[in-house]
């Protein structure tokens, strides 16, 4: 599939060249890289990439060179260099990178964020814009203010000292969670923490979903979970998930029908029942429309790929 957002490389601005620099000296081939600070994995891509379904969890991704593209149900972030995204819950998006090269290749990385840790910090902390009563879509993008920009490089230059890395990453990770916090990802992470929110209650039925996603589920069991009606709680899952439970649903279990396919080399129709399809023919089709391709030629493809 060519990418039709293709925009040069060349021709972006970069707010970030000293994390460019940090991050390109760090990860120098294409790859993703997990790194000796907990949670931080940086990444590389010399060339724009075919859109791929995956899921996001709670977490802050940064983009340092190149520009990447995220879908979230109807929904679409750009986000280029000296813009983050936070993701509050676990949520099933098309991703993928619409400008790099082997010249200048896309250079991001992503930082895993604790729910517990943010729930303390929001605790001790006050707030001068009140949070509305109405959920809020659990994904954010917007350009990193000074304080947090100048965090997440003394976090990746900690990769040089690594025997500073167990003393001195947790402050600066309470560091960033207190400045996302504080800034303009604030609301989308408060809804999160925030006692008997509709967005708490829906990121804890999504929590469920996790857990029990081969179980046929009915939406009032579902709507009973967060205490809402099944009107109110349809509509605050798609305000937070960008879908409805059901696709919420689908998701994951197609997801996990991928990573099982792949990992344990098992046939569709196997898979397919794994994670609570009663039908095969309904499940390729439904793998075949999220993936592109029939469950065989995608695995084939991913395991050429690798």
């Amino acid at each position: 599939m060519q990418n039709q957002y293709l925009s040069s490389p060349d021709s972006l601005p970069s707010p970030t060249p000293v994390l460019a620099g940090l991050v390109g000296n760090i990860i120098q081939a294409d790859g993703d890289c997990t790194t000796q600070v907990p949670g931080l994995v940086m990444v590389r891509r010399s060339r724009v990439t075919d859109p791929m379904p995956c899921f996001y969890g709670l977490g802050l991704g940064v983009t340092v060179q190149g520009s990447k593209r995220v879908n979230l149900g109807d929904e679409v972030f750009d986000y280029v260099p000296g813009q983050s995204l936070v993701t509050s819950v676990d949520l099933p998006v098309v991703s993928y990178v619409t400008a790099a090269s082997k010249v200048q290749p896309f250079l991001g990385m992503y930082l895993v964020l604790d729910a517990l840790a943010i729930t303390q910090c929001a605790a001790n902390m006050s707030f001068t814009t009140p949070l509305k009563a109405a959920s809020s879509l659990a994904m954010s993008v917007v350009t990193m203010e000074d304080g947090l920009l100048d965090a997440i490089t003394r976090l990746v230059r900690l990769l040089d000292e690594p025997q500073m890395i167990p003393m001195l990453a947790p402050l600066i990770r309470q560091e960033i969670t207190v400045r996302l916090l504080n800034g303009e990802h604030g609301p989308v992470l408060r809804h999160l923490v925030t006692a008997g929110s509709p967005g708490q209650q829906i990121a804890r039925v999504i929590a469920w979903l996790k857990q029990n996603y081969t179980e046929d589920v009915a939406i009032d069991e579902l709507a009973s979970k967060a205490h809402m009606s099944a009107s109110t709680f349809r509509l605050h899952f798609r305000t937070v998930a960008g879908m409805s439970p059901l696709q919420y649903l689908k998701h994951l279990r197609l997801q996990n029908a991928r990573q099982i396919m792949l990992v344990e080399d098992i046939d569709a129709s196997s898979a397919a029942i794994r994670v609570g399809y009663e039908s095969a023919s309904q499940f390729s089709r439904e793998y075949t429309r999220l993936f592109g391709e029939p469950p065989l030629r995608d695995i084939r493809r991913m395991r050429q790929a690798m």
